[in-house]
C-alpha cells in the first residue's frame, strides 16, 4: 500500500467515526429530551424502552446506559404499585452496572455523575417501603453522594438528590422543606454554571430543581 493510499484511508475512517458520534449524540439527545418532555406515563415508558434500544446498540458508550437507568428510575416514581416499582430499579440497577463498566475510570465528571445516580437509585429504592428500607439505602444514598461530591464538589445533581430527600423527609425525623432550601439554592448555583452542549456530559435536572426552590419557599 502507498503512503498515499493509507493516508487516505486513515482520514476517511476518522471522518466515519466523527459521523458516528455526531449520530449518537443526536440520537441519544432527542430521545432524553422527548423523555423528559413526556405528557403522561404511556410517553414516558415510550421513550425510555427507546434509551434501553439505543443503550444496546450503541453498546460502547457509557453515557447510553446511563441515561437508561435513569429513565427507569424515574419511571418508578409515576408508579404506585411496590412490585413494579421494583422491577423498574432492577433494570436502572443492571444498566448502571453496565454503564459503570464503561465509563472512564480517570474521568472525574463521569465518577462524579456514576455515584449520583448510584445515590438516586438507592434513594429509589428505599421510596418502595421506607419504613423497611430506610437503614439499609439511606446509608447507601449518603455514602454515594459523597464518592459523588469527591470527584466533582460542583455537581448540581449531588445537592439536587440531598434537597428532594430532605425535602420529602418528615420534619420530626430531620427534614422539612425549609432545612431543604439552602442544598436547593447550593444546586442553582451550580446548574447555572453547567454547558448543555453535549449529550454526553449530564446536566439534566435544573427545571425540577427550580420547582421543588418555588415549594420550600413556602411554609412547612
Amino acid at each position: 500500500m502507498t503512503k498515499r493510499f493509507l493516508l487516505s484511508l486513515a482520514l476517511v475512517m476518522g471522518f466515519a467515526g466523527t459521523v458516528l458520534a455526531q449520530d449518537y449524540k443526536q440520537t441519544l439527545g432527542t430521545s432524553v429530551k422527548a423523555f423528559f418532555e413526556g405528557k403522561d406515563q404511556a410517553e414516558k415508558i415510550n421513550q425510555s424502552n427507546r434509551l434501553g434500544l439505543i443503550a444496546k446498540k450503541f453498546n460502547t458508550e457509557w453515557s447510553a446506559s446511563y441515561y437508561a437507568a435513569l429513565s427507569r428510575i424515574m419511571l418508578n416514581y409515576d408508579e404506585k404499585d411496590a412490585a413494579k416499582k421494583d422491577a423498574y430499579l432492577d433494570e436502572a440497577e443492571d444498566f448502571l452496572a453496565t454503564a459503570t463498566s464503561l465509563a472512564d475510570k480517570n474521568d472525574k465528571g463521569q465518577q462524579s455523575e456514576l455515584y449520583a445516580i448510584t445515590a438516586m437509585l438507592a434513594n429509589a429504592r428505599l421510596g418502595v417501603d421506607p419504613k423497611k428500607r430506610w437503614q439499609k439505602y439511606g446509608k447507601i444514598f449518603e455514602s454515594n453522594l459523597e464518592k459523588a461530591k469527591e470527584y466533582n464538589p460542583e455537581n448540581p445533581r449531588i445537592y439536587f438528590l440531598k434537597a428532594t430527600s430532605i425535602f420529602f423527609t418528615p420534619k420530626m425525623f430531620g427534614g422539612g422543606k425549609k432545612k431543604s432550601l439552602e442544598y436547593f439554592e447550593k444546586a442553582e448555583g451550580f446548574f447555572a454554571k453547567e454547558s448543555h452542549d453535549d449529550i454526553t456530559k449530564p446536566f439534566w435536572g435544573k427545571e425540577a430543581n427550580d420547582e421543588f426552590m418555588k415549594q420550600a419557599k413556602t411554609d412547612d
